[in-house]
């Protein structure tokens, strides 16, 4: 018969923390029996073995469409008293990178900001850390157990739905925690690497700059975020000039594209319409709207767009985009000075 091992020679063993292995043990990810005195107790060999499956299964769940990798690190840290700095340090040493070089740059930045959200945000208790190496390049992986980013955002800004708040990382600087973040890791951070990738909320969205595309889906991923930074460790990507090319006067200010009409419908008629898609962007000194895919536009929502929100915003320059004639009509019509 196993020897049978208490909830603190189980979390020695597997390096986690004696809640999380009460947290586990209820979620039934591990099996206890009970002594006489109601005290847990746990087969060691069955609990590392369930441990492995789950950790596995996890990231099955947001890595099965890639290529066989090879584990170049893993563990778990507990979220509370965590500094993304320390962890970066201990796990860079893994990833054998050119010291000093635009990957470590890149992967120094992108990492920190990501785990600094998962501390900041994520209300979960734990982290998984992990990394792979492939022929594609380097793969690095963080999964909190928090509520997940995108209900957190539309929660946090008031959004309608989980989609939305995908729209808004897309532009930057939207942040729940406006005292303590700017808003700017996740735009920049998924700007900066090969694919980023961002599982909440059974949502997967993944920014591809290889193929210069976005991609919204369905994702497995329901409980926690996960984020995958995806990286050639050959790059020459050049981090300094990333941030440059969104920054004048050395403020982050530009986001590209600020507003896609079309992700929202295809007509747009009302003043409140206007006032809901603007809401939070007067962060910015550059905005384009594009009206690629729009059918139609009302007077009231163009004016407000075009005309009284940058009136109210003046350090803010709106610019329309792929308007058909119908809507480039009511545009010049709206813009047009009254007499």
């Amino acid at each position: 018969m196993a020897e049978l091992k208490s909830i603190k020679s189980v979390a020695a063993e597997l390096g986690l923390s004696p809640s999380r292995i009460r947290q586990l043990t209820e979620a039934g990810v591990f099996t206890a029996e009970r002594t006489s005195g109601g005290h847990r107790r746990y087969d060691i060999e069955a609990t590392r073995s369930a441990w492995m499956n789950h950790r596995l299964g996890r990231t099955a769940v947001a890595v099965h469409h890639q290529e066989p990798a090879e584990l170049l690190f893993q563990r778990e840290f507990e979220l509370d008293g965590l500094a993304e700095d320390r962890v970066w340090s201990i796990v860079k040493p893994k990833l054998d990178l050119v010291a000093g070089g635009p990957a470590e740059q890149i992967l120094a930045y992108a990492f920190t900001a990501m785990l600094n959200n998962a501390i900041d945000h994520s209300g979960g208790a734990s982290v998984d850390v992990s990394a792979f190496a492939s022929e594609g390049g380097l793969r690095v992986m963080i999964q909190d157990d928090g509520r997940g980013a995108f209900a957190h955002l539309a929660k946090g800004l008031g959004l309608p739905d989980n989609f939305t708040a995908i729209q808004e990382l897309t532009n930057g600087k939207r942040t729940t925690a406006p005292d303590r973040h700017t808003g700017e890791g996740i735009f920049f951070t998924s700007k900066a690497v090969d694919v980023f990738r961002l599982s909440a909320n059974g949502i997967d969205w993944t920014v591809d700059n290889l193929r210069n595309d976005q991609a919204v889906g369905m994702s497995g991923v329901v409980q926690g975020t996960t984020v995958s930074l995806e990286l050639d460790p050959a790059t020459d990507r050049d981090l300094s000039q990333l941030f440059q090319e969104f920054t004048i006067d050395y403020e982050f200010s530009r986001s590209r594209p600020v507003v896609k009409l079309f992700e929202f419908g295809v007509t747009f008629v009302s003043r409140s319409e206007a006032k809901r898609l603007l809401a939070g962007r007067e962060v910015f000194s550059e905005m384009e709207i594009d009206f690629t895919g729009v059918e139609s536009v009302g007077q009231a929502f163009v004016d407000e767009m075009l005309r009284v929100w940058p009136k109210l915003h003046p350090g803010t320059v709106v610019t329309p985009t792929g308007m058909n004639s119908a809507v480039e009509f009511m545009v010049k019509r709206g813009l047009t000075p009254r007499s």
